[in-house]
């Protein structure tokens, strides 16, 4: 039994799923319960700044929220542009149970949710609020590498949401503070979530607010089955993060479940996931992309474009977030491949 997320913010996401893993409801899809859960955190934690309530708005001010769930090719579900409802992998959920669709999109999506008894809610957090009139009066580019704030030593925001309580060995990182190389990729933090349980069963959600001040109505991979999550329970699952734009391109969750059905195991997936980014696009220094993939038998790997990803665990053996077996592009002042 295991859960893995995308970031190390996944930590408090995974504790909040657990449960659900490992004291299943009678009758219930535990792994699927559990990234549901998972999800379903992040969208309600207020300093997670690119996740449901947390996060930040398009260029309008209104936040639009897409997500997506999967079992497997037959069985998943997914919305996008949600304006009234703040869990959008719940919404997704009900879409693949529900109806004989996969997709739904936009003020359609809403109203959906609402046939299904699903309660409206405000998606804008005053914080939230407060950086997009600050966006508006200052202008700029919020986005990663490119978002210097006037933090002491380190040119980033160090309020990026992560779990302060856990480090990878399990103790506070150092001075209650994240580790600087993941602060700078703090609006990539999409969620992604694969879970197995113990009958064996894998499951994947994942669920974002989207790129700050976007163009309203972009969508990026989070909620496209094959581009930001693809479960094949013949296989294994996959899930992406990061510039959404770049992962559209290569079909990137599909690629790296395609590759492990080629016989790769789940690190060589991912960095062909990656590779294929860094060989396909010419490169900016605030792009970033990682995918975390897990085999059918519940072995993970993750990799990533740049420095800074983490993958955040929980399984029999207790909770932690791991750097990523393999970096493109280790050196961020460069803008290839190296490796």
């Amino acid at each position: 039994m295991r859960i893995v997320s995308t970031w190390s913010f996944g930590l408090r996401a995974n504790e909040a799923a657990w449960q659900k893993v490992i004291e299943p409801s009678p009758g219930s899809t535990p792994a699927l319960d559990a990234v549901e859960a998972a999800c379903a955190y992040a969208d309600a934690a207020a300093d997670i700044d690119s996740v449901g309530y947390g996060g930040l708005p398009d260029a309008t001010g209104r936040v639009s929220l897409d997500g997506c769930v999967m079992l497997s090719p037959a069985r998943c579900g997914s919305v996008a542009g949600l304006r009234r409802h703040l869990h959008p992998v719940s919404v997704a959920r009900r879409v693949m149970e529900r109806t004989a669709h996969v997709m739904l999109v936009g003020p359609d999506a809403d109203l959906f949710a609402n046939q299904q008894g699903m309660g409206e809610a405000e998606l804008l957090s005053p914080e939230a609020r407060a950086t997009y009139e600050k966006w508006l009066r200052e202008g700029g580019v919020v986005d990663q590498s490119r978002d210097a704030s006037l933090a002491p030593g380190l040119g980033f925001d160090p309020l990026r949401p992560i779990d302060r309580r856990h480090g990878s060995d399990g103790r506070l990182f150092g001075g209650g503070e994240l580790p600087p190389d993941e602060a700078q990729w703090r609006h990539h933090d999409t969620i992604g979530c694969l879970a197995i349980d113990g009958t064996g069963v894998l499951a994947g959600g994942c669920s974002t607010s989207g790129t700050p001040f976007k163009v309203p109505g972009r969508v990026g991979d989070s909620p496209i089955i094959g581009h930001g999550l693809y479960v094949d329970p013949a296989v294994g699952a996959a899930t992406a993060t990061g510039t959404g734009e770049l992962i559209m391109g290569i079909c990137g969750a599909f690629l790296a479940v395609e590759c492990m059905r080629r016989g790769a195991s789940p690190l060589d997936a991912a960095r062909e996931a990656v590779a294929r980014i860094a060989s396909t696009y010419p490169l900016e220094s605030h792009h970033q992309a990682a995918f975390l993939v897990m085999a059918r038998d519940g072995s993970f790997a993750s990799a990533s474009l740049r420095p800074g990803y983490r993958t955040s665990v929980r399984d029999a053996s207790g909770a932690r977030a791991v750097e990523p077996e393999f970096v493109a592009i280790p050196d961020p002042s460069v803008t290839g491949p190296t490796a």
